[in-house]
């Protein structure tokens, strides 16, 4: 249901879009519903995110990356096998410096730990919840790590290595046969209510992202979700990022989210480090590896390598195993820490 709060939000993710298109910035309709937002919540005015609708929305990338995960995919699985090794190595690594800047700026053990550690965002909220962290504290900090990972990887990629993301993310919607198009709306859906069903975290992107991959490998799909649909999947996600700074207080803004940045950059070094070990080890695609160890959200990093024509699977593949550890230990290390 469209309420005033909603209809804001859209008004200015639509006023965002138009300024990126305008100045000829990057990914208009995913950074511009985003920044948009983000300056409209900063200044006070309030807005809600769509909903279960926007959830819906999140479905499509699951659709996405699953279509990309075909035959010839899993061929390739054992050559990055070695890449995948790395992962464990760098969770640890970006959630003790996270930890420890947190720790210094005064936040209590489960705080800390939770805005360090680099899951979902939704997923570290609830444990952190669940555990009695400061929840508004988590939020800020982790959306201040998503929002500017996800502004600062097209600026990086453009600029490094020349690529276009103007390119469309698919085809037209006219352009897929009735079926197909039928199937990845219903995949998208029931992939995403059976696994919330059964509790998998994320489960509106991973629902769908195993559903779509089993129709993938079996012949039913062999596109991905129309570039309209796409599109659309963008606006929303940018708008879902920026309406979590709505209410932020003066105080916030100095504490939290000055940690925030703090904990970006030092964990933006680090993983630069990484990004160029792994380059130099291994002679993996620089633009694949980058997208693939840069710690920003899984939905917004898929994006970024859709509209990039990077190795959308690669770069997923990554991040899926960087959440799967974080939610596989993440609770046993938040035990053994909170007992010292």
């Amino acid at each position: 249901m469209l309420n005033k709060f909603r209809l804001r939000a859209l008004l200015y993710s639509a006023l965002g879009s138009a300024a990126f298109l305008l100045f000829d910035f990057p990914l208009p309709l995913l950074l511009g519903p985003m920044v948009g937002c983000l300056v409209a919540g900063l200044i006070g005015i309030q807005m809600e995110s769509m909903g279960v609708f926007g959830i819906y929305m999140r479905t499509f990338l699951g659709v996405a990356v699953g279509a990309s995960i075909t035959p010839e995919l899993l061929s390739k699985l054992p050559q990055i096998a070695l890449s995948l090794a790395f992962v464990p190595l760098y969770v640890l690594v970006i959630g003790a410096i996270g930890f420890l800047i947190f720790r210094k700026a005064g936040y209590d053990r489960v705080t800390a730990f939770y805005s360090a550690v680099p899951g979902g965002l939704q997923d570290m909220l609830v444990f952190g919840d669940e555990a009695g962290g400061n929840v508004r504290a988590m939020s800020l900090i982790h959306a201040t790590r998503v929002l500017v990972i996800f502004s600062a990887a097209p600026i990086v990629v453009t600029q490094l290595w020349d690529l276009d993301l103007t390119r469309p993310l698919g085809v037209p919607a006219g352009d897929l046969p009735l079926t197909e198009l039928a199937t990845m709306f219903v995949a998208g859906l029931a992939g995403w209510r059976v696994a919330a069903k059964i509790g998998i975290p994320g489960s509106s992107i991973i629902g769908p992202l195993i559903l779509t991959a089993a129709l993938s490998l079996s012949g039913l799909i062999s596109n991905r979700p129309p570039a309209e649909i796409m599109w659309a999947a963008q606006f929303f996600i940018g708008l879902a990022v920026g309406v979590r700074y709505v209410g932020v207080t003066a105080k916030e803004l100095r504490q939290d989210i000055l940690a925030g940045l703090v904990f970006v950059v030092l964990s933006g070094i680090a993983s630069i480090a990484c990004i160029a070990a792994i380059i130099h080890l291994l002679h993996s695609d620089p633009v694949d590896t980058t997208l693939a160890f840069l710690p920003g959200g899984q939905a917004e990093m898929a994006i970024v390598a859709i509209v990039a024509g990077s190795d959308v699977a690669f770069v997923v593949a990554h991040h899926l195993l960087r959440i799967l550890i974080v939610l596989l230990f993440a609770q046993a290390m938040a035990g053994w820490l909170l007992k010292k």
